[in-house]
């Protein structure tokens, strides 16, 4: 653990505690102020999820140059990292999770697999393995979010379509092909890839607009983290918050190390790139689609808070193991 990646956790830490001194003093409001929508914290939610997130998303799939990414690489993190997914949202469905509520198995599936891949995986990835390093680490968080919020907004959709008491499976299939490509996480991406695949090039004021507003997403994320503590407080049953937190930062990277290495056979710097970012703690992104669907922020608040705190420790075993692996 390098002193730069110290720095980046207490100034993380520090930006959640001025959310929550926020969201403690109430100088946006009560929670309830002005009825369901006046939530501050879901106010500030819904502009990060249909304002400045799309903005990062198109701006980053329009100019991602596909031809020249490592797809070796990426297979190697993105196949393990949709495997937990899947196994997290399959167990949680055959749980009966989704009758009481149905997003959240894909809650918790994002929960265990989306990392803080900016705040902490960025300088993490520099300090640690340098430009190099770094340079794969961009190239795997170009497609992060991309990836697990398109897939999990797929599964989402169909649960919650599925929900609608008498729907037919034609009803059921045509409201989640609706809601899924008419989505502010979706429909950004598609944009995206059609304006990449054209081989058009954004005009230098649209990408400066884009750019600033991807810019908001790190810190009203992090703000929000505590403003949900505030307002909504610690879950009672805090041993789910720390189970997922658990999953995040150790059964994730020890599965993208196992198929990583001794299935698609890495090893050197692509290998210990790809397990660090497995490694990260929680992001944020992941209460932003709890919110989103209103499903279980205080669970996901907390084992972001968890993850975040424990990554100090862990991410020391980890580099410490794939010195073996070099």
């Amino acid at each position: 653990m390098t002193w730069v990646v110290f720095y980046k956790l207490l100034a993380i830490f520090i930006t959640v505690a001025i959310g929550w001194f926020v969201g403690h003093m109430r100088w946006l409001g009560g929670r309830d102020a002005g009825g369901q929508g006046g939530d501050p914290a879901r106010v500030l939610s819904a502009a990060a999820f249909y304002i400045f997130v799309p903005a990062l998303l198109f701006r980053t799939t329009a100019r991602v140059d596909f031809a020249s990414l490592p797809w070796l690489m990426l297979g190697a993190f993105f196949l393990p990292l949709a495997l937990l997914l899947l196994l997290v949202y399959g167990v949680q469905r055959r749980r009966g999770a989704g009758r009481v509520a149905p997003a959240l198995p894909s809650v918790q599936a994002i929960t265990v697999c989306f990392g803080n891949t900016l705040q902490v995986g960025v300088p993490l990835a520099a300090g640690v393995f340098g430009e190099a390093g770094l340079a794969l680490h961009i190239t795997v968080v170009s497609l992060h979010a991309l990836v697990i919020l398109s897939l999990l907004t797929v599964l989402v959709e169909h649960d919650l379509a599925r929900a609608q008491p008498g729907q037919s499976l034609a009803a059921t299939l045509k409201a989640t092909v609706r809601n899924t490509v008419i989505h502010p996480v979706v429909l950004p991406v598609v944009a995206g890839l059609a304006f990449n695949g054209l081989g058009l090039t954004l005009p230098a004021v649209l990408d400066e607009v884009l750019q600033l507003l991807g810019t908001a997403v790190v810190p009203l994320c992090l703000t929000l983290i505590g403003m949900s503590l505030a307002y909504y407080g610690w879950p009672r049953q805090w041993r789910g918050a720390l189970g997922l937190a658990l999953l995040k930062l150790f059964a994730l990277p020890a599965l993208v190390l196992l198929v990583a290495h001794w299935v698609f056979g890495l090893s050197g710097l692509p290998l210990s790139v790809i397990v660090m970012i497995a490694a990260l703690p929680v992001g944020s992104n992941a209460l932003i689609f709890a919110q989103r669907y209103r499903c279980h922020e205080t669970e996901v608040t907390a084992a972001t808070v968890i993850s975040t705190l424990a990554f100090v420790l862990s991410a020391p075993l980890w580099l410490s193991l794939l010195t073996r692996f070099s």
